[in-house]
């Protein structure tokens, strides 16, 4: 029996790539759903199954339960950001209708609080999950493979970096810019100090060269000193392959520290457009790192630098596949949690990698001299 599938936020840059993965998957029945049904037609006709069926559908609208109700999903797919500013009314809605839910959340607070309706989630035996993502999702699955090498884990550092020629969309700068240049909490040297959004910029190391990056407040942040006890340190940062983009984004980060601007995020839309006029400079690789730091099991200094690289323009398809793999894994009965959480411990990196075979996605893990 096919799971039934409603993707909200189909057409959007992560939606539309889900969406590809799972049509025509006969364990799917695969319903598009969003504010726009000529784009979600559109989206149809290019996965050329004519078995997918449409939904219009706002998440901020009234009716949102009904609506979710009268789809019958029994899978909730959320990929319509930017995730800082909602609330849990889709998970909610999902716990009325007897769905399970998956999100693509990369909201530090969003993420962080999901298990406010752990008890509802576990009273109605469905999983609610946030942060099927690169962060939390993806970072926490490499710092899990990697673990066994500590015998004490001290930091962790890691930072992603799209190319420039890769799509981008409205909510995923807007979650960017809407923490640029705003203070975040920071686990540093063994207690929280304080940092600022795109701020500490340095260079960093990725396989296909050196790119700047700047910090960012998402899950990581709050979830990592958590999950592994012990660890001193925790930093996420991100940057854009153009400098004259990434220091841009920079400048405007101090006039939001500053106080000129109070509300970046608004621009959102006509900031990316500007971004667009770029398009043909720099590639369409980017890639993620995960840099871990410790004492190995004889107690000596141990540094390893695990890292992505994707080319291709595939590069929207790492934040795209945790969701895909979990949705998977309900489909072939092989997700047995219930609750609501934070997407850690859900699938192994090698799940992950797995379910990129195919594409344009190199992985490496290096050892590094102290």
């Amino acid at each position: 029996m096919s799971l039934r599938v409603l993707l909200i936020g189909a057409s959007g840059v992560f939606g539309s790539r889900i969406a590809r993965q799972l049509a025509g998957d006969p364990r799917f029945r695969l319903t598009l759903a969003g504010r726009q049904l000529g784009s979600l037609t559109a989206l149809r006709e290019s996965l050329g199954d004519p078995s997918v069926q449409l939904a219009a559908l706002d998440v901020v609208a009234g009716g949102l339960a009904e609506a979710l109700a009268a789809l019958r999903p029994q899978l909730v797919i959320h990929a319509a950001g930017p995730f800082q500013a909602q609330d849990y009314r889709v998970a909610e809605a999902c716990l009325a209708c007897g769905s399970d839910y998956v999100d693509l959340a990369d909201g530090r607070d969003f993420v962080s609080g999901i298990g406010r309706l752990d008890g509802q989630a576990k009273a109605a035996g469905r999983l609610l999950v946030s942060g099927a993502s690169t962060v939390p999702a993806l970072g926490s699955a490499v710092v899990d493979a990697l673990l066994s090498r500590f015998r004490a884990l001290e930091t962790i550092e890691h930072a992603i970096s799209p190319g420039n020629r890769t799509p981008r969309g409205d909510a995923t700068v807007a979650a960017i810019l809407g923490y640029c240049g705003r203070p975040l909490r920071l686990w540093r040297d063994g207690r929280w100090q304080r940092g600022h959004g795109w701020m500490s910029t340095r260079r960093q190391t990725f396989p296909f060269g050196r790119r700047w990056v700047g910090l960012c407040d998402v899950p990581d942040l709050e979830l990592f000193p958590l999950r592994y006890p012990g660890v001193r340190g925790v930093a996420f940062r991100a940057g854009l392959e153009l400098r004259r983009l990434h220091f841009g984004t920079l400048a405007a980060a101090w006039l939001v520290r500053l106080g000129v601007i109070r509300d970046l995020a608004r621009h959102a839309p006509r900031l990316r457009r500007i971004s667009e006029w770029f398009l043909g400079a720099g590639s369409d690789v980017g890639g993620m790192v995960v840099e871990l730091a410790g004492r190995d099991s004889q107690g000596k200094p141990l540094r390893l630098r695990w890292s992505l690289s994707a080319a291709a323009g595939d590069g929207p398809r790492i934040p795209a596949t945790p969701a895909v793999v979990l949705a998977r894994k309900l489909a072939d009965g092989a997700l047995s949690p219930r609750g609501a959480m934070p997407c850690m411990g859900l699938f192994t990196l090698d799940e992950a990698l797995a379910a990129l075979d195919g594409y344009a996605v190199d992985t490496q893990l290096e050892v590094l001299t102290a």
